[in-house]
């Protein structure tokens, strides 16, 4: 039973992992949730995950997740991942990283209307790794346009954040995130959304950024089942289950339609099962073939 606060309620926190181009499955999952009329207390977010939690935090409603399906289903590669023969050129001269930030700072100027994290309508918390101690930074206020490139900037594609004392990268790097962060925030129950991972092939992603977010979709997920194997019996949590088969990579934008319609109607028929009731570590989480 999870503990309940001064108002007898469970504080709900929804806990958004990372994965690249997967991220549109997140929007499925919302777009579900937001019409069973399934709402959270606070958001925390890693990854592609810190920047659909972000928009959420900002409108937590139907209208605003469809928005943001509009919004995704009009993403390309270019527009997340600019890469030009000059980003090479620079690469190859600087030898620090492969891609500007250019391309995620006008999503988020574009579409995110506030400019600070403690303005969102819901508590925000995103997560980014220190890269010097490896440590999880978790940014709760201040600028929402700096936590956001530093919790999706792939070590080695892009280059990391100075930001205040520390040179911040990638969220899904660091562990005991993001789910331990919403238990240290106050969440009691814990409604978990997943990106999954390609199932199993023979053959690797083609490509740098390809191969990197592959591995990062499938740590996230090993890091995901251990951390909530250890959680303990005060917590209440619920994983969506992301979609299975999944094909394609997290650096591919063109299957964006498709995921979304998916997780919409696979997470309406897990509802339908009132799998909110009892929850459980989903076989799609779970190294497996396709």
């Amino acid at each position: 039973m999870a503990v309940r606060d001064e108002i007898g309620l469970t504080k709900t926190a929804f806990v958004f992992a990372g994965g690249g181009s997967f991220g549109a499955i997140q929007v499925g999952m919302l777009h579900s949730l937001a019409s069973h009329g399934i709402t959270a207390d606070m958001v925390v977010g890693s990854s592609v995950g810190a920047l659909n939690g972000a928009f959420y935090a900002g409108d937590p409603t139907l209208k605003g997740v469809e928005r943001l399906g509009t919004i995704w289903r009009g993403l390309t590669r270019q527009d997340v991942f600019p890469m030009s023969w000059r980003t090479v050129l620079s690469f190859l001269w600087r030898r620090d990283f492969l891609i500007p930030h250019d391309g995620i700072r006008k999503l988020i100027e574009d579409h995110i209307p506030y400019r600070n994290l403690q303005d969102a309508k819901l508590p925000l918390h995103i997560v980014t790794t220190d890269i010097v101690t490896g440590d999880s930074v978790v940014l709760s206020e201040g600028p929402i346009d700096e936590a956001i490139v530093a919790s999706t900037a792939i070590p080695g594609a892009f280059a990391p954040v100075h930001y205040r004392n520390y040179y911040l990268a990638d969220g899904a790097i660091s562990s005991n995130t993001p789910i331990q962060v919403a238990v240290k925030k106050g969440a009691r129950r814990l409604i978990i959304l997943p990106t999954g991972h390609a199932c199993a092939t023979q053959t690797p992603p083609v490509g740098a950024v390809a191969n990197a977010l592959h591995a990062l979709t499938l740590l996230i997920a090993r890091q995901l089942v251990s951390e909530l194997e250890s959680l303990g019996p005060e917590i209440e949590y619920f994983v969506v289950p992301p979609l299975c088969p999944l094909v394609g990579s997290p650096y591919d934008f063109s299957r964006t339609a498709d995921h979304i319609a998916r997780a919409i109607e696979t997470t309406d028929a897990w509802l339908a099962q009132h799998s909110l009731q009892e929850g459980r570590i989903p076989d799609e989480m779970r190294p497996h073939s396709h």
